[in-house]
């Protein structure tokens, strides 16, 4: 079996679980020839778990070394697209993971590298895309089945997280380590889900709170509404204060209302469309019958591997990706236009200037906390 010679940059939290999940034989095409970190003690961890493997303290090196044909980048947020950049011109697949990077404008600098580079795979890390129950979701949306867009209300509020976590690392929770909070580290999945099911909205109006739970300068509680251009809207609330919290997803349209909760698929689904029940009912009170039912889906979700195991099918046999590099950016959109609005305290319509996202983000950069660097690696399994 052929394999595809992987590097990996960044052994970091997530790094450290797509190489013990290669190891663990989840993605039989990859096999890692080369790892990059900063810390010591991560490249002493790579040493011990990959003998075989060439070790750098710099991504830069590692991208110029020749030890491999494709990239995987797990780095804090603001090295995306240059590390990205780098990779495309020196002629490597590249796989990002997730956020595409913390503003639009770099985001779009990377996107447009890709562009000069069509034969190379470039990919980014939307793990949940592989889940079974979104995937139908988009299958039953694109299909018709649930009719023109009303409302979707997504409750996302089981990303918890101690102060410990936010401490573990000098990057994180600033503005200049990692330019944002809850809506850049942890949501990117559910706002690329958002607008992979629904579409971007036309008009955010977001309350961003700002260290309301934890000791961070970047926020960890946010509520959003949002306005598309067939009139529908929705609300989007998350944060990582809430135990235990709650992952529900509700998207109503005129053929009935779908409930995404606990791995499960809920449809109400109408026998009259509601837009022509609403015009010819001669009741003035009654509802078009439904009939309730759990969707079946192929319980297949293979998370990471999964995007892994597609990256590798791409550069092997030309196979579908689970989401294509460029496709990060409208979820970043949604992200900043939803800081922007919250720093501008009135709705913002996307598109947004993205120029002024950038200088108001810098703006907190130059004035964002020093940390201490700490050595602390966590365990993902079972976080996402």
């Amino acid at each position: 079996m052929k394999q595809i010679r992987l590097g990996i940059i960044g052994v970091g939290n997530i790094g450290t679980g797509h190489v013990e999940n290669i190891l663990a034989g989840l993605c039989p095409e990859v096999a890692i020839t080369a790892a990059a970190d900063r810390r010591e003690s991560r490249r002493a961890w790579i040493r011990e778990h990959l003998p075989d493997a060439m070790v750098f303290s710099e991504g830069e090196d590692l991208i110029a070394s020749g030890q491999c044909e494709a990239v995987m980048i797990c780095v804090p947020h603001y090295q995306h697209p240059a590390l990205a950049i780098s990779a495309m011109r020196h002629g490597l697949h590249t796989l990002v993971e997730k956020p595409a990077g913390v503003y639009t404008l770099q985001v779009r600098e990377m996107n447009e590298e890709a562009d000069r580079h069509p034969q190379l795979a470039f990919a980014l890390m939307y793990n949940q895309r592989t889940n079974c129950v979104y995937r139908k979701l988009k299958e039953m949306i694109d299909g018709g089945e649930i009719g023109a867009l009303k409302r979707v209300s997504w409750l996302i509020t089981d990303w918890y997280r101690t102060q410990n976590y936010y401490d573990s690392g000098a990057w994180r929770a600033t503005w200049a380590g990692e330019g944002g909070g809850v809506l850049l580290n942890q949501c990117p999945h559910q706002l690329d889900l958002l607008q992979w099911l629904c579409g971007l909205p036309v008009r955010v109006r977001a309350f961003c709170h700002e260290g309301k739970w934890h000791d961070i300068e970047v926020e960890d509680d946010v509520t959003a509404y949002l306005e598309f251009e067939n009139g529908a809207t929705g609300v989007f609330v998350t944060t990582t204060g809430d135990a235990p919290g709650t992952n529900r997803l509700e998207i109503t349209g005129t053929r009935g209302r779908v409930v995404c909760e606990k791995n499960k698929l809920i449809f109400t689904r109408l026998e009259t469309d509601e837009r022509e029940w609403c015009a010819s009912c001669k009741e003035g009170f009654k509802k078009p019958a439904s009939v309730t039912l759990e969707v079946e889906t192929d319980g297949k979700n293979p998370q990471h591997p999964g995007v892994i195991n597609a990256f590798a099918g791409r550069i092997l046999r030309g196979e579908p990706l689970t989401a294509d590099g460029r496709e990060g950016l409208r979820g970043l959109m949604l992200s900043n236009a939803m800081h922007l609005s919250s720093w501008l305290e009135k709705p913002v319509e996307l598109p947004f200037d993205e120029r002024l996202f950038r200088d108001m983000l810098m703006e907190r950069c130059r004035t964002s906390r020093h940390k201490e660097a700490s050595d602390v690696t966590f365990d993902t399994r079972g976080s996402y």
